[in-house]
């Protein structure tokens, strides 16, 4: 194999099947990228066999092959190299990379070892923007568990139901949702994806609402195709849980404030949060305003803000963070929040539904 690539579109594609690489394994292998150039393109493939990840890289072939090099090593070697055209070529298993006056040789491993992308049929699949399928992974990714023994609650629930695409996720103590509407209409589907899988191509995707990203599936995997990457990953295998029982409509309070003022508040509040503290801010909805309160081992605040307020008085308690984390990715001026009791979920949606967020409220000690 012998190629010709710039170092800034080596170094691109290097950083997209990066997040493929497995920091640990037991098979050798997995920590290499795959160098193809027995096509008519350059393609840089990693695979840790539950998330796989294929880039073209444009550059010239000179002759045909291929070779899998350490991922670590390739990577640190491109970084440092000028920002000059490279040259990569294989004598057996031994790579040489060049560039302009520097010159490395490094052992690679025969490509036919390496494990594939797994074939998945594209002949039937959706498509939606790429901005709007970041959009919906970035306001709902926070919300999946990070307890790998809750297996279902680390991935995310993604629902075709005719023209509208929603997103699901939920740890135990809150569910993010997020709907939107197709361009077209498709076969109702219901797939889990893994948190992993989403976080990284969250990370990869530009956020162009006129290029698209194409969803193929199969039983066990779902194929993400946008530019010139595509990403194949397994799915989480079982029944996803009945969200829509557990998202109420009914409501005793209902309060509208303005979100910025809100978040900054709450953002106050945390100032006075350890990291290993549990302590919740307490929030009093009275006629027209909510005051917040929080008090610590550091100290405590208390702040009043503006609201409109439909129904019942009420005191409850939250996680100051679970707030935060579902205010910042709201986009409106004004939220509504719905509620019942102090010991009921409260929900955080828009008149269309196209958002809710679920957060459970913990128990407090009245502070008088």
């Amino acid at each position: 194999m012998k190629i010709r690539i710039s170092k800034e579109n080596l170094m691109k594609a290097i950083q997209i099947v990066s997040r493929a690489v497995p920091s640990k394994t037991t098979m050798s292998i997995l920590q290499c990228i795959m160098i193809n150039a027995s096509g008519a393109e350059i393609c840089l493939v990693a695979n840790d066999m539950e998330l796989g990840i294929q880039t073209i890289a444009q550059g010239i072939i000179l002759e045909r092959g291929m070779i899998a090099v350490d991922a670590q090593i390739f990577s640190n070697i491109v970084r440092k190299l000028p920002d000059s055209d490279v040259s990569i070529d294989t004598i057996g298993e031994k790579v040489m990379i060049r560039c302009e006056n520097a010159k490395f040789a490094i052992l690679g491993r025969d490509g036919s070892d390496f494990a594939f992308l797994p074939e998945i049929d594209r002949s039937v699949g959706i498509r939606l923007s790429q901005y709007t399928l970041r959009d919906m992974i970035t306001k709902t990714i926070f919300s999946i568990s990070t307890n790998e023994s809750n297996g279902m609650m680390t991935g995310e629930l993604l629902e075709i139901t005719n023209h509208h695409i929603r997103m699901v996720a939920l740890d135990g103590h809150r569910i993010a949702t997020r709907r939107a509407e197709l361009r077209e209409f498709y076969e109702n589907r219901k797939v889990i994806i893994p948190g992993k899988t989403l976080t990284e191509i969250g990370k990869i995707l530009g956020g162009d609402t006129e290029k698209a990203a194409d969803l193929f599936f199969t039983d066990k995997h779902i194929l993400f195709a946008f530019d010139d990457t595509i990403v194949v990953s397994r799915l989480i295998e079982g029944e996803y849980y009945k969200v829509d029982k557990m998202l109420s409509s009914n409501y005793k309070t209902r309060v509208i404030c303005r979100r910025r003022e809100l978040l900054d508040c709450l953002d106050r509040a945390t100032l006075l949060v350890k990291e290993e503290d549990k302590k919740p801010v307490i929030i009093m909805i009275r006629d027209d305003e909510m005051e917040l309160r929080i008090n610590t081992t550091l100290g405590s605040m208390d702040e009043v803000i503006a609201i409109r307020k439909e129904g019942e008085d009420l005191n409850i308690g939250f996680n100051p963070k679970f707030l935060i984390d579902a205010l910042r990715v709201i986009d409106e001026e004004e939220i509504a929040m719905y509620l019942v009791s102090p010991k009921a979920p409260c929900f955080i949606r828009d008149a269309e539904d196209m958002y809710c967020y679920l957060i459970l409220p913990v128990n407090f000690i009245t502070i008088d």
